[in-house]
Order: C-alpha cells, then structure tokens, then sequence
C-alpha cells in the first residue's frame, strides 16, 4: 500500500477512535467533540490529498481515489456540522440488507405498481426498525387507524418515526 493510503487509512482511525468515544452521547455532545477532535483531522486529510494530488501522477488509482474523495468532501464534512449525522451509513446498509437479499424475489411483484408498493413497504418497514418501533406493532396500529377513517390531513402522524403506543 502506498504511504498516502497508509496515512489515511490512519487518520480515518483517529476519527473512529473519536466516534467510539462519543458512540450514545447526545447530538450537541457528539458535535462538540467532532468540532474539537474531528475537524481537524478532517482538515488535515483534505490538505494532504490536495497536496498529494499536485505530485502524484493524474492516471494512477491512488490519484482517482483522492479525486473522488475530495470531489465529495462537502458530504463527508457533514457529520462535522450535525450531531445526528453518522460518519458512515453503516446503520443504513445493516437495515437494508434485509431487502437487497430478498431483491431477486421482488422481481415477481407482478407488475411496476406491485413492485413500487412492495419497495414503500420495506421503506416504512426499515424506517421503523431505524427509530427502534416494533414493526408489527406500528404497522397494526396504522392499520388499524386506517381502517378507523384516519384523516388524510393527519397521515404524517401515521409514519414510524412518529409512532406512539396508544
């Protein structure tokens, strides 16, 4: 591996090593110690592929991999400026696993529309799982608000992340 890959894999360390400290806390907890701990990290790792990239040549892979790295440098900074950001989708791919595993059986939803309910579906389902509501229990108490004549104005209310027992 070559030094400049070395040394990012080693600074992208030190920012795990930072949200591993922080892992639970609060929003502004976690963004004070980004701002204190991560910023800089992440202003050095800019700097060096920068620099790197003027001296390096323009057709070797290190070189793509910097330039894709800096041409996404706005979204990789964004946990700096929300708490509530992750450094990674991590969370993400977990939850979709599920769904990208079971894809080949979505191709027999019978038709377009069967395909596009079958993915808003698993969308409300993994939303559900991601704010830590019981996908069962939401989904029988949409149901059944549904059934009830829920009003169209109120159907925000409805979604997982705003599920109350009731």
């Amino acid at each position: 591996m070559s030094q400049i890959a070395t040394w990012t894999v080693e600074r992208v360390a030190d920012l795990w090593a930072v949200e591993a400290q922080v892992k639970g806390s609060d929003p502004q907890t976690r963004l004070d110690a980004r701002r204190r701990a991560s910023a800089p990290i992440v202003d050095e790792l800019i700097a060096r592929w920068e620099s790197e990239l003027t001296q390096i040549s323009g057709k070797s892979k290190i070189a793509e991999a910097i330039r894709y790295s800096l041409s996404r440098k706005t979204e990789f900074r964004r946990f700096l400026d929300d708490g509530r950001v992750e450094l990674d989708n991590n969370s993400v791919e977990r939850a979709i696993r599920p769904i990208c595993i079971t894809r080949k059986n979505t191709l027999f939803a019978g038709s377009e529309a069967g395909g596009a309910t079958w993915a808003t579906i698993a969308s409300l389902l993994a939303t559900a799982r991601l704010n830590d509501v019981d996908p069962n229990a939401w989904l029988t108490q949409t149901l059944e608000r549904i059934a009830a004549g829920w009003p169209n104005k109120d159907i925000d209310a409805l979604l997982p992340q705003n599920f109350t027992r009731s």
